[in-house]
């Protein structure tokens, strides 16, 4: 999850000496390209988390009028999070060690293929959907694949969509094959950005709680991979995947055919903007027609990400970007509701709050009613 990773190290050595960037064919980064691609990075972050909380509340409202239960993350599920991430980032990187990245690469560029697409196609289904042409026409379609027969039957895969949306999803595998074939950073951000708002909008939290536990073990996460060993460069390096953001700092001078790449792992987007979004949930669940939370904990999370590149760039190493973002991202809010008196409020919310039944009541009135049949049917007998 460590931001500006993948070439800091590559710029700092070319910065030094005229030979290395010949050899890499990269421009050494300027002052003005720097400044572009870095402001490009806070805009390119910040756009997913402000349009994918509000499409969270939008998902939100559809699953409570549809009564749809979605499993959501408990306070155990947050905190062996870190501890699973930590282990699967550990494999990939005895696995870059003990195999050619080439064909790890192939392999996860397979995948990413097609997550990306159908990301995309999520996202941008509805602006395609309004390009279409009259004369097609828009014919529903219902896809199933189910498992087993009669009232065991079991669906694997329910699912509706449109001629419509073929269309979209032709001109999202458009984007895909180019992403493939080239691996141009413009295809990659549309993927990474797609990924980060269906992120944001789908993985609800439902509770602060849950967001708070999530977000501290992270933190000591990213501090731990970064600074204490070489294990997340390593990998950030090798890993050819869109599961981040790019921009390159040479664009000013070669275009679109820049090469030399600053780069924000979508982690540091998507973890604090699902704490961001619930936050505007609880934002509206409070009816004062006020975002007051969202608002100032986006700030927040803009201001942190500044001090990473800040702090990165006065240090000249690799910065762990959630050491700056979680203190912002939770030290704000819940300051903020201590100082309100909305902190009660705010940790008692929930998403999806458990059905609470009275035990008693229903237990009672049956057992009560059952006895007395039962005592009627004997002493009918009796007589």
């Amino acid at each position: 999850m460590a931001d500006v990773v993948q070439d800091v190290v590559a710029n700092l050595t070319e910065n030094i000496t005229n030979s290395s960037a010949n050899e890499t064919g990269k421009i050494p980064a300027t002052p003005e390209g720097m400044a572009v691609a870095y402001s490009s990075l806070i805009i390119m972050a910040l756009l997913p988390i402000f349009f994918g909380s509000f499409r969270s509340v939008k998902h939100h409202k559809e699953q409570a009028e549809s009564g749809e239960q979605p499993e959501t993350m408990s306070h155990k599920d947050a905190a062996m999070f870190p501890l699973i991430a930590s282990a699967a980032l550990f494999g990939l990187y005895i696995f870059f060690k003990l195999f050619s990245k080439e064909y790890i690469n192939l392999l996860l560029t397979g995948y990413f293929f097609f997550l990306g697409i159908f990301a995309l196609c999520h996202l941008m289904s509805p602006l395609i959907s309004s390009l279409v042409p009259a004369a097609i026409p828009n014919v529903p379609f219902h896809l199933r694949f189910t498992k087993g027969s009669g009232e065991e039957q079991e669906y694997l895969v329910d699912y509706n969509f449109t001629s419509h949306d073929l269309v979209c999803l032709a001109c999202c595998s458009v984007i895909g094959a180019w992403y493939i074939v080239k691996k141009h950073w413009i295809a990659n951000n549309l993927f990474g950005i797609a990924f980060a708002i269906n992120g944001v909008e789908l993985l609800h939290l439902n509770k602060v709680v849950t967001g708070c536990i999530l977000l501290c073990g992270l933190f000591v996460y990213d501090i731990f991979w970064v600074f204490g060993t070489n294990v997340m460069v390593t990998v950030a390096k090798s890993f050819e995947a869109p599961i981040k953001l790019v921009f390159p700092q040479d664009l000013l001078e070669r275009g679109v055919a820049a090469n030399n790449f600053a780069m924000l792992g979508l982690g540091d987007i998507v973890v604090p903007g699902i704490f961001i979004a619930l936050l505007l949930r609880f934002d509206l669940s409070l009816n004062r027609n006020s975002k007051f939370y969202f608002y100032a904990t986006f700030i927040a999370y803009f201001l942190g990400l500044v001090a990473t590149i800040f702090v990165m760039h006065m240090f000249k190493h690799a910065q762990p970007a959630l050491l700056y973002l979680v203190p912002a991202c939770l030290g704000t809010p819940l300051s903020l509701a201590l100082i309100k008196g909305d902190i009660a409020a705010m940790f008692q919310y929930e998403d999806h709050p458990e059905k609470k039944i009275d035990s008693k009541e229903p237990s009672t009135t049956p057992a009560t009613t059952t006895t007395s049949t039962k005592a009627a049917i004997k002493a009918k007998k009796d007589k």
